[in-house]
């Protein structure tokens, strides 16, 4: 779903609640409130979104149109003129540095380069289609077997910054002692404060991997947009993903979120009951420790099955079944929540464990830069093997100064994963 879409289905279903009430001539409920203040606040959030993509679109646009005189007799440089902005990665890297990936063919310890690419982390990386010119082959997919993908929307869930220098230094807090009370006329005031805040810097990690292509195959445009953008950008997220969750902090590997000294919980017994109620109470910590509220979920697959296929005593499914939405509902639901909280499922999380978190409030992914992505075959001995390198990276940091906004749920669950 495009972001335009998704706003208006979110405001759209923020009205549909105000209608129903409406309807029945009744104030809205408290959980009604809090309904439409979730559909409001996502829709604010991909209005920021889109905000920022229009922004970026906007300067790349004013950059291409004031391009220094000298570039005219570079290589591989090109007048773009009023071309549109690049849709993804691989169309970027093409854009920028195909031409002289072609004209450097048989020359030693040769290099191609493009500027970093920046882009929302909403981007599909939808290929467009090619203007009139572009290398006419015949098309053959050369994967005999693509590798199992995870999804990739964990760094989604957290708050977004960038930074312009190497670290970011903050303070991480505790929890909120104190509370305001009624006081007497010139008495003393209570005092409320963030108990032990304690200093912490988080220095940018550099993420990094390439792939060998040969150099027939850098002939073939959308060939190459693929690869970059299937390949290298993905395994970049899904790399990404697991050192938000699990890195250990130590050399270049940053320090993920289970890593921060975050609160625990455990669930009474393995029935699937009392897990659910585990992850419920797990938001109820988040709140009477921080103030804050949980807005989102991270779970294995194989639990998230137990949940999804879970039926009451009449045999329906609790989540909504095959033909169905939710519990009690119509319209069809895919992935339903787990308590109305956005619901990550991935393998990126260990079976019998899930994350709870107030992840927008309580930790922000910094970037310096964007992707970076440059070609060579001047790697060891590529250049006679006929052999292009093409590698991709990015500088990020994670900064946590919510510990507390996080709870890492022991739900014991069933190891099999059958339901």
């Amino acid at each position: 779903m495009k972001l335009k879409e998704k706003r208006a289905a979110e405001l759209a279903a923020a009205r549909t609640v105000v209608d129903a009430a409406k309807a029945a001539a009744r104030d809205l409920t408290a959980d009604e409130n809090t309904t439409i203040e979730e559909h409001l606040a996502e829709a604010d959030r991909v209005k920021g979104l889109i905000d920022e993509q229009d922004r970026g679109t906007d300067l790349m646009r004013r950059l291409e149109g004031m391009a220094p005189e000298s570039d005219a007799g570079t290589p591989g440089a090109k007048d773009t003129g009023d071309e549109p902005a690049a849709k993804s990665l691989g169309d970027h890297f093409v854009k920028h540095a195909h031409d002289r990936m072609v004209e450097l063919k048989g020359y030693s310890g040769a290099s191609a380069a493009a500027p970093e690419f920046v882009k929302t982390n909403t981007d599909t990386h939808v290929i467009g289609d090619w203007a009139d010119g572009a290398p006419v082959l015949t098309d053959v997919d050369r994967t005999i077997v693509r590798d199992y993908r995870e999804p990739l929307v964990v760094a989604d869930l957290l708050g977004t910054g960038t930074i312009s220098g190497n670290a970011i230094s903050y303070f991480v807090e505790g929890a909120l002692e104190g509370e305001f009370k009624n006081v007497a006329e010139a008495a003393n005031k209570p005092q409320l404060h963030v108990k032990n805040p304690t200093s912490e810097v988080d220095a940018l990690k550099k993420m990094a991997g390439f792939i060998d292509l040969s150099d027939e195959f850098v002939e073939d445009v959308p060939f190459l947009v693929t690869e970059i953008n299937n390949r290298l950008l993905y395994e970049l997220r899904a790399h990404e993903q697991r050192q938000l969750l699990h890195g250990n902090g130590t050399g270049s590997n940053i320090k993920g979120i289970f890593n921060r000294g975050i609160q625990t919980h455990a669930a009474a017994d393995t029935a699937e009951t009392a897990q659910a109620d585990a992850i419920f109470q797990a938001g109820t910590k988040i709140t009477t420790a921080t103030g804050m509220s949980a807005d989102g979920i991270v779970i294995n697959p194989l639990d998230y099955q137990r949940f999804r296929l879970g039926k009451d005593g009449n045999g329906q499914y609790m989540g909504g079944g095959y033909f169905g939405g939710a519990y009690g509902n119509g319209g069809i639901m895919q992935t339903p929540p787990l308590w109305g909280l956005r619901t990550v499922v991935t393998p990126a999380v260990e079976q019998g464990t899930v994350l709870v978190g107030a992840f927008r409030q309580s930790a922000t992914v910094y970037r310096k830069g964007g992707v970076r992505v440059e070609s060579t075959n001047s790697d060891r001995d590529k250049f006679t093997s006929n052999i292009v390198t093409i590698r991709a990276e990015q500088r990020i940091a994670l900064a946590v100064r919510q510990p507390l906004g996080f709870v890492k749920v022991d739900i014991a669950g069933d190891a099999s994963g059958e339901a």
